[in-house]
């Protein structure tokens, strides 16, 4: 339902929720999302210019997205008119115009900005209604998603439209928030344990803490608890806490043993880990990260079949959700534990970083340089390189591709199990190729300079007369 709402209310609740009570009333108060509204960045600038502009605001739940469209209602002075996508549709956007309409044209001209949450639950009709007021500037439109707007936002509409990014809350932004419920008087004081077990449960959505921070201040006035310790945390919010916290020594201790029982083989301790971390309330995207991080680590190119399955499995995830999208990442951390394993790609890469980082930076050589233009070629970049496909099997056989002087160890050893031992087989030949290659070509360098001493001097040449 749409509807024109002032900034504060003009009608506040008898009791209004603690995330009502403590909503920023000014930029200066908000809590975290410095990349923008940080002195000198973009949204910052934006409401300091006084000249509103559409915008849409991505990024996850409780982040602020509702305070910063009120706040430039506020700033620009002007009607703040919301819109749930979930509750409204064309009706309500008819309305909203209406009442831009009377805003603007009344006594006292004023702006409208139609906020619109969730806007990536509309559908492609209802965006379309808002592009030809957005056009004429009737109201300035703000949209709120946790999707990202390039999928799910009418091209139309997204063109016209700055899109700002807005990042979880960090740990410290969480703890101001605590400090701040302290300040009001909304909550009993709060040992330090306690507080970081909350911060990392709210995992970067305030509106998740301060729900939380407000049922856990009615349980202690009815309970009589004056100060909130971990234990009486675990007692009271019980499975809202589970069994470890998101960023404790828990967390990382189970999502450790995920990983190695992934490499060890083992499907099933895999699958039970998974599965306890999910129950544990882990962001499901986090473990998708992983078991991708997992498949080029420990599988590598002993199965690149398991690298598509850890994508596939991400990307099902983010298309389905859940609990739909968990299942692929239970299929994708079976199989990764049932496939080859192979670290030999990860420890060539950390060798080959330790090769550059260890070693000058040496120039490219010439054979191997790009020769777009006529001075290039005049100063015999490209000159004497060898085109594979030219050669036999396609491979110039004793071409070296490192700098002048630069001759490591190989660095890529594949291991003896899946598809490595075809890949190994076949680097395995080419070396012997390239040794014999350079053994012939060391011979050739060899006879020519012999036969070159072997030729008797030139006589020198008459100097010319004067």
């Amino acid at each position: 339902m749409a509807k024109a709402a002032s900034f504060p209310s003009s009608t506040p609740s008898p009791h209004p929720p603690l995330a009502e009570r403590l909503r920023p009333q000014s930029l200066a108060e908000v809590i975290g999302q410095q990349h923008v509204l940080g002195p000198g960045m973009p949204l910052r600038l934006a409401f300091e210019s006084g000249r509103p502009h559409s915008c849409i605001l991505w990024g996850p739940p409780g982040v602020g997205k509702t305070t910063i469209a009120r706040l430039m209602a506020q700033a620009f002075d002007a009607q703040f008119i919301a819109i749930s996508a979930v509750l409204g549709g064309v009706k309500e956007i008819r309305e909203a115009v209406e009442q831009a309409q009377a805003a603007a044209s009344g006594l006292l001209a004023q702006r409208t900005i139609v906020f619109v949450d969730e806007v990536h639950r509309f559908n492609k009709s209802q965006q379309d209604a808002f592009l030809p007021h957005v056009e004429s500037g009737l109201f300035t439109f703000v949209g709120a998603t946790t999707e990202n707007p390039s999928f799910e936002v009418n091209s139309a509409l997204l063109s016209r439209s700055v899109v700002y990014v807005l990042q979880p809350l960090a740990l410290e932004d969480l703890e101001q928030i605590v400090v701040k419920a302290q300040t009001v008087q909304a909550l009993p004081a709060i040992e330090k344990e306690a507080v970081q077990t909350l911060v990392a449960y709210a995992d970067g959505d305030a509106r998740r803490l301060l729900n939380t921070l407000e049922t856990l201040a009615v349980s202690a006035e009815q309970a009589g608890v004056h100060e909130i310790t971990t234990a009486w945390l675990q007692q009271v919010l019980g499975q809202q806490l589970r069994r470890y916290d998101k960023g404790g020594e828990q967390f990382y201790d189970t999502i450790s043993a995920l990983h190695k029982s992934v490499r060890g083989s083992d499907p099933d301790a895999a699958l039970y880990w998974l599965v306890r971390m999910l129950d544990g309330g882990a962001d499901p995207r986090y473990l998708a990260r992983r078991i991708v991080r997992m498949a080029w680590e420990d599988i590598g190119l002993a199965d690149p079949r398991a690298l598509q399955m850890a994508n596939d499995a991400a990307h099902t995830y983010e298309r389905l959700g859940s609990p739909e999208g968990e299942l692929a990442l239970a299929q994708a951390v079976l199989y990764l534990a049932a496939a080859p394993k192979s670290n030999a790609g990860y420890i060539a890469y950390k060798r080959a970083r330790a090769l550059v980082q260890n070693d000058g930076s040496r120039p490219v050589p010439l054979h191997l340089r790009n020769a777009p233009t006529k001075l290039m070629q005049q100063l015999d970049y490209g000159k004497g390189y060898r085109y594979a496909h030219d050669e036999a099997d396609g491979f110039a056989a004793g071409e070296n591709y490192f700098p002048e002087g630069l001759q490591p160890p190989p660095l890529y050893e594949p291991v003896a199990r899946g598809l490595e031992i075809k890949i190994g087989e076949k680097l395995h030949t080419l070396r012997q190729r390239n040794a014999q290659a350079q053994a012939q070509a060391q011979a050739q360098a060899q006879a020519q300079a012999q036969a070159q001493a072997a030729q008797p001097p030139s006589p020198p040449l008459a100097k010319e007369a004067k």
